[in-house]
């Protein structure tokens, strides 16, 4: 059990990491014009790749909630924890996918490309929120978990 608490725990906080790094930079890149903020996205290419450490994160934080079904605090923070990771992806496909599409993953300049970086910038923010919730409440399921 030990060793699924690591790893649901050191999992869930690699899945916090991209999301991390898309709020840190959001106020910068908010007020970039059109060439530039096309020009930064670029640095984005490949990281579809970290949706494998989410799936991940996912897998283990679900295999955590199984494993502690018989002690209803840390069963109940593992399964919020749980709910906050499974957000991640109705946001993303509610609003960051969306606009991916719509820019050809930023790759084409739509008329609408100013809205569409908001939705996609903040659907980023919400994630990451979203993400550190998950983290936090899969940490406390682990301290709060008692053995035997």
């Amino acid at each position: 059990m030990k060793a699924l608490q690591f790893l649901a725990v050191v999992l869930t906080a690699l899945a916090l990491v991209p999301g991390g790094a898309h709020l840190l930079v959001m106020p910068n890149k908010l007020g970039l014009d059109e060439a530039a903020y096309f020009s930064v996205q670029e640095i984005y290419r490949g990281w579809a790749l970290l949706g494998i450490v989410l799936v991940a994160a996912l897998a283990a934080d679900l295999a955590l909630v199984i494993g502690a079904r018989h002690q209803p605090v840390p069963f109940r923070l593992a399964l919020a924890g749980v709910i906050c990771l499974a957000a991640t992806l109705a946001v993303f496909f509610l609003w960051t996918y969306p606009a991916n599409q719509a820019t050809a993953d930023w790759t084409a300049v739509p008329d609408d490309w100013a809205a569409l970086r908001r939705q996609w910038e903040y659907s980023h923010a919400a994630n990451a929120l979203l993400t550190l919730a998950a983290l936090c409440l899969v940490t406390l399921s682990v301290l709060r978990w008692r053995p035997g």
